[in-house]
């Protein structure tokens, strides 16, 4: 054969050859997107399911606000028997489950903690629980949806690298943000701040991707909505700063007891009580349904569900409440996280914030009221996650207010700082960390929780 034809032979195998890898590029990334734009349709479903769970609960009260009596250890009875028979791994907020499965290199777990059937189960069963007036929100589980999806894509195209599995996780838990909020750069920081605690450059291009797919999916589906509304207040600086200092401490003080609370209580309740839950989870959920239903009954039915109704009127100063709503909020949210039942902190976190910062309002004058507000949502959620710069943009973007950013990061910061003096760890990361120690010791059930508090929540 001539040399010129063993040339033109060679170069055009390595034509066909780079055609192929092209080919197989460009289909990889086709299911990634279709991955991404498949978290944003799930989560905009998860919303929608959550708004009528919400609106049949508000039918009930209107029947009788003494019904929940009945309804709320009823529903978080069944949703525990449920989970603990049928859909271990679906308890809880979801987020830590995100963490730990991208520090796990053992994918039989991973593969059962981020399972379809977990995600579906995740949502049907926080709807449930907003049905049935449990103090939960639906923002933590669809991180997890997200994961999950995310994760199947992987499998799905055949990834056994767990670096690139990671990256699917952490992007599709950041894309549920983004989704769920339609907030994304909240999105994009929180998966940098929260889930990864770092920025790596070969995975940014993933979840950045993922990030703006699920959040033009959703804007696409519900259009390109605030969470909380529009708001104008600003914070000059000046002596309005002086909201900012109160805030901080006060936000960092409450949500840094609330954070230590919960990481002592998903360490075993001590005592009889502590044997009682062991023994007894689902009576114990019912006896939790009770508290919660008493909880209501005492504040008019202010401490149902994910508290975003309240939060946005507090932020709008459409609705005034009294000072212990966010007191009651916050001890409602307490129990329904002992209760075991699926469902997150996110949503009841920001509705306790801002019922605090419309109670330290009233005793600053000088500052725009509205403001305040904003200053106490943003200092008690950074507080409690325990992350000031999701808390920041997540703030900002669900008021699309740009001009008190810098008051919310100084709050957010401070807030932070008088947190970690109470709670060493961070929520979230403290679960992830419980979760992934009892993976290493029973391997064979990460996934099963040994009490109504195990950390997996």
């Amino acid at each position: 054969m001539p040399a010129s034809v063993r040339a033109a032979s060679v170069q055009l195998r390595h034509i066909r050859e780079q055609a192929k890898a092209g080919t197989v590029n460009w289909r990889r990334k086709l299911i990634y997107w279709s991955g991404a734009i498949m978290v944003g349709l799930v989560a905009v479903a998860f919303a929608a399911l959550a708004d009528k769970a919400a609106t049949l609960r508000n039918h009930i009260l209107a029947l009788s606000p003494w019904l929940m009596l009945g309804v709320l250890p009823g529903g978080l009875a069944l949703s525990t028997w449920l989970t603990r028979t049928w859909f271990r791994g679906a308890q809880g907020s979801g987020i830590p489950q995100a963490i730990a499965c991208m520090h796990l290199n053992d994918f039989r777990v991973v593969d059962k903690v981020l399972s379809l059937k977990i995600a579906i189960a995740k949502i049907f069963l926080t709807s449930f629980g907003l049905l049935c007036g449990a103090s939960i929100g639906r923002e933590g589980p669809t991180v997890q949806v997200g994961a999950a999806i995310m994760h199947t894509v992987g499998r799905f195209m055949g990834i056994h690298d767990p670096v690139r599995q990671h990256a699917l996780i952490k992007a599709g838990g950041a894309a549920g943000v983004a989704a769920a909020f339609n907030t994304p750069l909240a999105g994009i920081v929180f998966g940098i701040e929260e889930l990864a605690h770092s920025y790596e450059q070969r995975t940014s291009g993933t979840m950045l991707t993922c990030v703006v797919l699920a959040g033009v999916t959703a804007i696409a589906m519900v259009g390109n909505y605030t969470y909380f509304g529009h708001t104008d207040s600003v914070v000059p600086v000046g002596v309005s700063w002086l909201a900012v200092l109160v805030c901080g401490v006060v936000g960092g003080l409450s949500g840094g007891l609330f954070s230590a609370l919960l990481i002592r209580i998903s360490r075993g309740i001590p005592g009889k009580l502590g044997a009682f839950v062991t023994h007894h989870p689902v009576a114990f959920a019912a006896l939790c349904g009770l508290v919660l239903a008493c909880i209501g009954l005492v504040s008019g039915g202010m401490t149902y569900g994910t508290g975003y109704q309240q939060a946005r009127d507090i932020i709008v100063g459409s609705e005034h409440y009294p000072a212990s709503y966010f007191v009651l909020k916050c001890l409602a949210t307490i129990v329904s996280y002992c209760s075991g039942i699926p469902g997150g902190l996110f949503a009841p976190s920001l509705s306790v914030g801002a019922g605090m910062g419309g109670w330290i309002a009233q005793f600053l004058p000088h500052t725009t009221p509205g403001a305040v507000v904003l200053l106490g949502t943003v200092a008690y959620f950074a507080a409690v996650t325990q992350s000031p710069l999701t808390a920041t943009v997540i703030v900002m973007e669900m008021c699309d207010n740009q001009q008190v950013t810098l008051a919310l990061l100084a709050s957010a910061f401070l807030a932070f700082a008088v947190s970690r003096t109470l709670c060493s760890h961070a929520l979230y990361g403290a679960l992830a960390v419980k979760f992934l120690r009892s993976t290493n010791h029973k391997p064979g059930s990460s996934t099963r929780p040994s009490t109504a508090t195990d950390t997996a929540r």
